[in-house]
């Protein structure tokens, strides 16, 4: 008897060990705390990244509008960077760009991870199980320690003195120039309003300037092949300075000797200039005809569309006859054209015969 009490004494702490290795006990932290978040029948799994996650522990609790909807499974280090594993519940809607916060209950309570959709821009797409929220979409509330901290360094002389010194200059610059504050405060207060009234020129300014450098940019395998042969364009018409040099000064002898003409010849010019005025305004009056009379030399005899009449080797031609008189033919502009009297008689004999009149 005492040999099987001694038996199970010594095999129930090998067979609790056996079991809890089979259940991968983690210590209390993996063991449910009692009244904790619902996380439903379809738990997600996501990953946090944090730069600091202070004394934040496994099973702490997961919000979402300071309600739980989960908790942290676990706390782990991947180089400079905590990556926090939590659960939470499937029903939670939350966009998959959402933001994640350590906050803490009360000013001496516990921490938590509260997660919120970002105010601006919310992807369309769901947080699903397996997505990582990265260290840009994470944070963390200043701790009470810090706060103090700061203060005392305020209290203790650390930042007072300087405070007191910018007090003291301030109060320098300020007394007796009010009239000059308050005229400087005056312009600058119109420098704003200009600057807001031209707010639309200076964006259409700006725009035109990056819309130039885009250009700029475009072209600038152009720009560069132009920067590197400009040094040989350089060496060559520095090589050709005497020539430049030459030519400058025939330019300068030419205007000196162009100048002396027309300064010797101004009244000769004048006078030919007033002389042509009266054949220029005839040219003027005669307006569209003598450009007309022109072409229409340039085909003399023939008219220009006689081209039009001629068909291979034959000429078509047509005649308008009038009914004439005597008046018509002796009545002109210059007057009455009195008709030749005969001075002999003809013999009408000596009329020849009209071919093919015979008989």
């Amino acid at each position: 008897m005492r040999f099987r009490t001694a038996f199970r004494a010594a095999v129930a702490p090998l067979v609790g060990a056996v079991l809890l290795s089979g259940c991968s006990f983690h210590g209390l932290y993996s063991t449910p705390l009692p009244g904790g978040a619902d996380l439903g029948s379809h738990p997600i799994t996501i990953d946090v990244n944090f730069l600091d996650v202070l004394d934040l522990v496994p099973q702490s609790s997961v919000k979402v509008n300071d309600v739980a909807v989960g908790k942290v499974d676990s706390i782990s280090l991947d180089g400079w960077t905590a990556k926090v594993k939590l659960s939470i519940n499937g029903d939670v809607d939350l966009p998959k760009n959402a933001r994640a916060e350590l906050l803490q209950t009360s000013l001496l309570g516990e921490k938590y991870v509260a997660l919120e959709a970002p105010p601006t821009d919310p992807a369309p797409e769901r947080l699903t199980s397996g997505d990582e929220i990265p260290l840009a979409n994470t944070g963390r509330n200043p701790e009470v320690e810090e706060i103090l901290g700061s203060i005392s360094l305020v209290l203790s002389g650390g930042g007072l003195s300087q405070v007191q010194t910018i007090i003291h200059e301030l109060n320098n610059v300020f007394g007796g120039r009010t009239s000059q504050i308050r005229d400087l405060l005056t312009q600058l207060n119109t420098f704003v309003g200009a600057l807001d009234a031209q707010k639309d020129a200076i964006t259409k300014s700006i725009d035109s300037v990056d819309s130039l450098v885009t250009h700029l940019n475009a072209q600038k395998q152009i720009l560069t092949n132009t920067l590197d042969t400009l040094p040989a364009a350089l060496k060559v018409l520095s090589s050709q300075r005497t020539q430049f040099v030459t030519l400058l000064d025939s330019l300068s002898n030419f205007g000196t000797v162009a100048t002396g003409v027309i300064n010797s010849s101004n009244a000769n010019l004048t006078t030919d200039l007033k002389n042509l005025q009266p054949i220029l305004t005839q040219l003027n009056k005669a307006g569209s005809n003598l450009p007309n009379s022109l072409a229409l030399l340039a085909t003399a005899p023939f008219p220009r569309n006689v081209t039009n009449d001629i068909k291979g080797d034959y000429l078509n031609v047509g005649f308008t006859f009038k009914d004439l008189c005597v008046s018509d033919v002796t009545q002109s502009k210059y007057g009455t054209c009195k008709p030749r009297t005969a001075t002999s008689s003809l013999d009408a004999s000596q009329i020849p015969d009209v071919p093919g009149a015979e008989g």
